[in-house]
């Protein structure tokens, strides 16, 4: 099973990349790909090269990767109970990273991790890392996890749906305080959610994954503004407008995703789509220029629809 297929993107210094689409979509490997955190037997790299300032990481030997882990490229997890280690202090956990990359004493990595903890609003960071995380609330891991992320200073921060376990109000607070952080540091963040309306005040630029590869991707202001693909439509008529009526339902997208091992042929989302044609089901789209200049959609009819005679709530043409 081909779980990502063909996606290829750049991610420039200090830029803010959202990447959104359905569980499933191949968001999460993409990421851990980058990582290299798929290992064999559950997975392979089959082909392909992944270029960090001028190196391929595929061919970097492992010792040398994990001086990349964490230093040069940080990952924050969706789940942050299950991503610290609930026999470890805060503390032992956030200095072992700063030690490992920094190479510091056991009591300049103390003041680093008070620091890191202090830099995302924890209250008494020296007390705070001698605790335990089952002592912490979930707004407050995450914080510890996005201060682990960013203590080493990485050029690149992977954030993995990093507020889906929280509530609106964290969610807000965690989003205002990675967008802070990375603005001081200079930080490139790769931001994964399914979340529109979370990548909408965030991000720089966008890619929507479908079924294992990039359906389209634009500046934000491209994709909410003018939108090339029908699956991005149907995401974002599946959102809550403040300023339309709610007597209306909601749209949806129809279906549910393709199964990976037996994907359908033609564009994998032609089963789902309502605009869909004999092409769509005979050869695959290859993802081109479409709308703004740096705007790219793969679909056969993007460049030819003028998408302001679509209504995506009702998945018609008028």
């Amino acid at each position: 099973m081909r779980a990502v297929d063909g996606v290829s993107f750049d991610i420039a210094a200090g830029e803010r990349r959202g990447v959104v689409g359905e569980s499933g979509s191949g968001k999460s490997v993409t990421a851990m790909s980058i990582m290299r955190l798929i290992e064999p037997p559950a997975g392979e790299i089959v082909t392909g090269t992944i270029d960090f300032q001028g190196t391929n990481l595929l061919a970097m030997p492992e010792d040398d990767m994990q001086d990349v882990r964490g230093g040069k490229i940080a990952m924050i997890f969706q789940d942050p109970m299950t991503s610290l280690n609930p026999v470890y202090t805060i503390g032992d956990q956030l200095m072992e990273t700063i030690m490992l990359h920094q190479h510091v004493n056991k009591h300049d990595a103390r003041d680093i991790a008070a620091q890191a903890l202090d830099d995302v609003h924890i209250p008494g960071p020296q007390t705070v890392l001698d605790d335990y995380p089952h002592q912490f609330s979930g707004g407050m891991r995450q914080r510890v996890m996005i201060a682990m992320g960013l203590s080493c200073n990485p050029d690149l921060l992977i954030a993995d749906e990093p507020t889906t376990a929280l509530d609106v109000t964290t969610q807000a607070q965690i989003m205002d305080l990675m967008l802070q952080l990375a603005a001081d540091r200079g930080t490139a963040v790769m931001l994964i959610t399914h979340d529109l309306g979370v990548v909408a005040g965030f991000c720089d630029t966008i890619q929507v994954m479908y079924a294992g590869g990039i359906v389209e991707s634009g500046t934000a202001q491209e994709i909410f503004g003018d939108p090339q693909h029908p699956y991005t439509w149907g995401l974002l008529g599946s959102m809550t407008r403040l300023d339309e009526s709610h007597a209306e339902r909601l749209h949806s997208v129809r279906g549910a995703p393709p199964s990976l091992i037996n994907p359908p042929r033609g564009c994998r989302f032609n089963p789902r789509c309502d605009f869909v044609q004999d092409i769509c089901r005979a050869s695959y789209p290859a993802l081109r220029t479409s709308g703004g200049d740096d705007q790219l959609a793969a679909c056969h009819f993007a460049v030819d629809l003028d998408l302001k005679t679509i209504d995506v709530r009702e998945g018609s043409t008028t």
